[in-house]
């Protein structure tokens, strides 16, 4: 959003300075992205008036010229052919920087003759393109600086131009009238107000408009008239200046109105030639096939999701887009109609992101307009055109209604202090919420029409806040409290996942952080990619579903590490993963990845190739991080993504704790992964929560009496599990065997037998175990072993 200081002065009564706005409007949330200040350029030049004209000697068309300068009388050759004795004139001397020619002046000879400055032209000056001449001025003292002779006599000719960044949550900012009303409410002046007088039409509009049935949500309001005997052509030069200032090319009278109205109040407008227009308008849905040629020059399809306005033979208009190049004003236009229609933002924004087409209109229309200006900015308009086309008018032709905005919420005065910590009397903030247009009943603001992103209470204390400065927010330290320990802040659930990410990071794991959208493809090798995870506008074609598993990330970029020569890889990530849409339908994982050698996260280790164990280990360290139960059981009810023989889960019965091992090598393969990779994956939520409220992990609990340990081995089938025999003699006496372990297996044995050995460890609590005690333990493993698994003690 570009405008002048000058324009911006039309709106705002103010004795401020340039730096003292351009610092407001930072402050007030309008930032400041630059000011091009034409003045800054000139400060050096100043006025002189030409004494003596004498015929260079060695040149016919240079003058040898003596001028009175703030530094005597100085000699200055020119070649300009309307240098002469007695003009008044603009002088760059030597050392001054002259901006037109992108050169710093010297004392230099021209034919021989020493020339100690300049005399500039407009063009020399960044003035105009005027270059027939040098600038002679009709007053002046000689020493006066030039630019405060341009202040005096020429306003607007050195106008700073403001440019500044608007956020999408403030159309009202979109035109200069906004931005003065910011400045007035922190103080830097008074509004002009903006007096629309309504303008009774002569006659009845020949032209009708009507809003048909599937175009009345996208189009709730439309208003228009004719003038008729309007004389169109190149704009006065004050709204030409003013145009070209913020970038905009002037093209016609009727034209530059519109983008004059466009900026100034925020109000786009449309005309249509009248005799270019077949029959009425009609705002609808485009239909199938049609086309229009806008107003830019380009030809485009319009999707019949796209709104028009239309005449009796096609589209003439994209609604609140661009006009059509059919019906488009000319210097030869005598009868206009003037358009000032309210568009529904949503129904804007989805047809300009669809067509690819941006415009002003655009811009501002899938923002929010004001929909209460509508028609007062056709007024206003009306009288321009009379002002500046002449022309008689219509009776206002309306379609539609104003859509009800009305809303008011509470102001209190104490949420200041506690949502934003200033104090701030309510006096004032009720001041400042009437200079930004709320209408004050008791303690209820009236939201202005142009404030759609106003939408509670908290809003209410944002502005006042705003208006206040910021900056002028004094930090204060956090109440301490004044004894004891401070109550945590912080749930259980946050702890852990605190302290699986360190444990995980001094395992040696590198800390990833990936996308929460993958690809469909990547997403149903991890059991989704269904319609409840799809993402209904998606970012990318490789981002249109919600993870199931943060293992694809992992992978993905495990893939794109091997592709730049890190063939060895230990990645983890800890974060949410979906199987739906909703609130409850989020987990937190915290996933481990090892790709190559374990040289990965143990540079100064032994290098061997990572397996099923590393991914294990890893995993039980994680959950005993958490305070997860040292007792869990391990089973194959894989994923199918998981190595069916080389991978495993913990549990507590039905509730999966961790998986680990290695990752199967189907999803390997379509990730473009090479060699083996293994895994785990902690579902941190299923692990158990302590039923007291004491730290995860608990005490440490050391017995003074002396442990036991006692070897079996065992032949069984040979198609037995070595889980389903440390299960069963872990249940032989569950409170004195503290662990059950696996120490060596022999296969091959006749009739397709195997030998497992196993120790059991027996850690007594009360007494010293006797020889009674640890044979009556033996002899229950051993009973449970042969009742679970058939097998009998080894000879």
């Amino acid at each position: 959003m570009k405008f002048t200081l000058s324009w911006l002065k039309e709106h705002l009564e103010t004795t401020a300075t340039l730096d003292e706005i351009t610092e407001a409007l930072t402050d007030l949330g309008l930032e400041v992205e630059g000011v091009s200040d034409p003045a800054a350029k000139l400060k050096p030049f100043t006025i002189a008036k030409v004494l003596e004209a004498e015929q260079h000697p060695d040149a016919d068309r240079l003058r040898v010229l003596k001028v009175a300068t703030d530094e005597g009388e100085k000699q200055i050759v020119c070649g300009a052919p309307n240098a002469r004795a007695g003009i008044t004139v603009v002088l760059a001397k030597p050392g001054d920087y002259v901006p037109g020619l992108d050169v710093t002046l010297g004392v230099g000879k021209i034919r021989g003759i020493e020339s100690h400055g300049m005399l500039a032209s407009e063009r020399e000056l960044e003035l105009s393109e005027e270059h027939n001449g040098i600038i002679e001025l009709p007053s002046g003292e000689v020493g006066e600086k030039f630019t405060d002779w341009l202040a005096a006599n020429r306003a607007g000719s050195i106008d700073p131009v403001i440019e500044i960044k608007i956020t999408p949550n403030r159309p009202d900012a979109l035109g200069v009238h906004g931005v003065a009303r910011d400045l007035a409410a922190r103080g830097l002046g008074t509004l002009k107000a903006v007096n629309a007088v309504e303008i009774a039409g002569s006659f009845p509009s020949p032209i009708t408009v009507t809003i048909a049935e599937d175009a009345a949500k996208g189009a709730p309001y439309f208003a228009a008239r004719l003038i008729r005997g309007v004389k169109n052509g190149p704009s006065p030069e004050w709204l030409q200046k003013r145009l070209v200032a913020i970038g905009l090319r002037p093209i016609s009278t009727l034209v530059d109105i519109t983008n004059f109205f466009t900026f100034d109040l925020n109000r786009p407008l449309h005309v249509f030639d009248a005799d270019k227009v077949a029959g009425n308008l009609t705002v609808r849905m485009a239909r199938a096939g049609e086309e229009i040629v806008a107003l830019d020059g380009k030809t485009y399809q319009l999707p019949e999701s796209v709104m028009v306005i239309a005449d009796d033979n096609g589209p003439e208009s994209i609604a609140g887009i661009m006009g059509g190049e059919a019906s488009g004003c000319s210097d030869e236009t005598v009868n206009v109609f003037v358009e000032s229609a309210y568009w529904d933002p949503i129904t804007v924004a989805a047809a300009g992101r669809k067509m690819k087409i941006s415009s002003d209109a655009r811009y501002r229309f899938e923002r929010g307009a004001d929909p209460e200006f509508t028609l007062p900015g056709l007024h206003l308009a009306t009288q321009m055109v009379l002002d500046l086309c002449g022309g008689e008018v219509s009776e206002v032709v309306t379609a539609g209604a104003v859509p009800d905005t009305s809303r008011a919420y509470k102001l209190d005065a104490a949420r200041t202090k506690s949502l934003v910590g200033m104090e701030i009397d309510e006096a004032t903030q009720r001041k400042t919420l009437e200079d930004l247009g709320f209408v004050m009943q008791g303690d209820m603001a009236q939201v202005p029409s142009w404030r759609p992103d106003v939408l509670g209470e908290a809003d209410l204390v944002e502005e006042i806040a705003r208006i206040a400065s910021l900056t002028k927010l004094v930090g204060q330290p956090l109440p301490r409290p004044q004894a004891g320990v401070p109550k945590p802040v912080l749930t259980t659930q946050q702890v852990r996942e605190k302290a699986a990410r360190r444990m995980a990071a001094s395992l040696g794991y590198n800390e990833a952080v990936t996308y929460s959208f993958i690809d469909q493809p990547a997403a149903e090798f991890f059991g989704g990619g269904t319609e409840a995870t799809r993402i209904d506008n998606p970012i990318s074609s490789e981002m249109t579903h919600l993870r199931p598993d943060l293992l694809p990330g992992l992978l993905a970029a495990a893939a794109r590490n091997q592709a730049r020569g890190f063939a060895d890889l230990a990645l983890f990530e800890c974060g949410p993963i979906f199987s739906g849409g909703e609130p409850g339908d989020q987990a937190v994982q915290i996933t481990g990845l090892l790709v190559g050698a374990t040289s990965a996260r143990d540079p100064f280790g032994s290098r061997r190739a990572v397996d099923v164990y590393d991914a294990k280990a890893d995993a039980e360290a994680i959950l005993a991080t958490i305070g997860a139960p040292q007792k869990v059981q391990i089973s194959r009810k894989l994923d199918a993504w998981w190595h069916p023989g080389r991978s495993g889960v913990m549990g507590l019965g039905p509730n999966k704790l961790a998986t680990f091992g290695e990752v199967h090598p189907r999803v390997l393969k379509h990730f473009g992964i090479k060699g083996t990779a293994v895994a785990f994956t902690v579902n941190l939520q299923n692990v158990p929560l302590p039923k007291v409220k004491t730290p995860d992990r608990p005490a440490l609990d050391i017995s003074d009496l002396q442990a036991v340990e006692r070897d079996f081995a065992f032949v069984v089938d040979a198609q037995i599990e070595a889980l389903t025999l440390v299960n069963a003699a872990a249940g032989a006496d569950k409170a004195l065997i503290e662990r059950v372990t696996v120490f060596d297996q022999f296969t091959g044995l006749e009739g397709g037998k195997k030998s497992i050995a196993i120790t059991a460890r027996l850690q007594p609590k009360d007494k010293t175990l006797t020889d009674a005690d640890i044979e009556a333990v033996s002899a229950k493993i051993v009973e449970k072993v042969s009742k679970a698994t058939g097998g009998t003690l080894r000879g």
